[in-house]
């Protein structure tokens, strides 16, 4: 199983400079490389509390510090982006890295790129479709005809730079929309399954719609992935886990939850979202998250990936800290 981290690059809350959470975001990155983690996803925002507007920049600032570590969305708001530029951007990336490039194309869980881009959020699904379908003729042609509503044609274009991989991977990044599971099986493409709270095993029959929908359309079971993209942290006792984690993601999901309309966060529903061993939420010391992540892994019949989302105000020496222990020590307890 593979072990990646995301990050939506958080703006600092306090003196930090953005500059200076930028730079240690990266030096986030350069730690997950160096003990041997798999993946390091950097979000989508474009808004205040997030300095992630441009991630492939980011990721390519990383690509130079890093040997071995897959640089990937989590996710691209594709919905709201020109699928050429999206391509020749990751293509770059896989050429800057030597083929460490991935996509997660998503819809996002925030809506603001659409006005920002000129978009009406009535066209949410149509958009998406639309363009995860010239993304993926891209990646197959390098000379693209193609047309459709939300953006000009294209008639015998070719688009360059073509990426160092034979095959750029695209994830689809997913919530609890039925439909984008059985469009990512009809697709054949991995699938990213973004669960915030509540408990995992609810995705069971979405993720079987899923595989279902990849074998009918002809895809070998081994090409249908299931990563598994989770809120988490990791200290050494879970009681310093719960301490570190719990006051920042109080805040932000109170932010998000008066924007939203939902009730606020309380001890109690975060101590039921953590629970072992259902509980969505991977924070706690490295057996117990281990043991957490198999079982959801046994729920969802088989996850390629996992990955810990931890931005909820958690000062960096902290971060460094835990990526290393995943890498150290949760990750051999996966392998073994």
């Amino acid at each position: 199983m593979e072990i990646g981290i995301d990050s939506f690059a958080a703006a600092p809350d306090s003196g930090l400079s953005e500059s200076q959470a930028l730079n240690e975001l990266l030096d986030r990155i350069v730690i997950a490389d160096k003990v041997g983690l798999d993946s390091f996803g950097i979000g989508e925002h474009h808004r205040e509390d997030f300095l992630d507007s441009a991630p492939t920049m980011i990721l390519a600032a990383a690509a130079a510090r890093t040997k071995n570590i897959r640089l990937t969305s989590a996710v691209t708001v594709l919905s709201a982006a020109d699928p050429v530029r999206v391509f020749q951007n990751f293509a770059t990336l896989d050429l800057i890295s030597k083929g460490r490039a991935e996509i997660v194309a998503g819809r996002g869980s925030f809506t603001d790129a659409f006005p920002l881009f000129g978009y009406q959020l009535s066209d949410y699904d149509a958009l998406f479709k639309e363009k995860l379908d010239l993304l993926l003729r891209l990646r197959q042609q390098e000379r693209v005809t193609w047309s459709g509503r939300f953006r000009p044609s294209l008639y015998d274009q070719p688009v360059y730079p073509r990426p160092l991989q034979q095959k750029l991977p695209i994830w689809l990044g997913v919530g609890g929309t039925p439909a984008s599971f059985v469009r990512a099986g009809e697709l054949g493409l991995p699938l990213m399954v973004a669960v915030i709270g509540g408990q995992t095993h609810r995705f069971a029959p979405l993720v079987q719609s899923y595989r279902q929908a990849g074998e009918k359309a002809g895809f070998a079971p081994e090409e249908l992935k299931v990563g598994l993209h989770s809120l988490g942290y990791v200290a050494e006792s879970t009681e310093n886990a719960i301490a570190d984690y719990y006051p920042g993601y109080r805040k932000v999901f109170n932010k998000i939850g008066r924007e939203r309309g939902f009730a606020p966060v309380t001890r109690e529903g975060f101590d039921a979202q953590n629970a072992r061993p259902q509980g969505a939420l991977l924070v706690g010391e490295p057996v117990e998250v281990a043991e957490k992540i198999m079982h959801h892994s046994e729920a969802l019949g088989g996850i390629s990936r996992v990955t810990f989302q931890m931005d909820v105000g958690i000062a960096h020496d902290k971060l460094m800290k835990s990526i290393a222990l995943i890498g150290d020590t949760l990750k051999p307890l996966l392998s073994s």
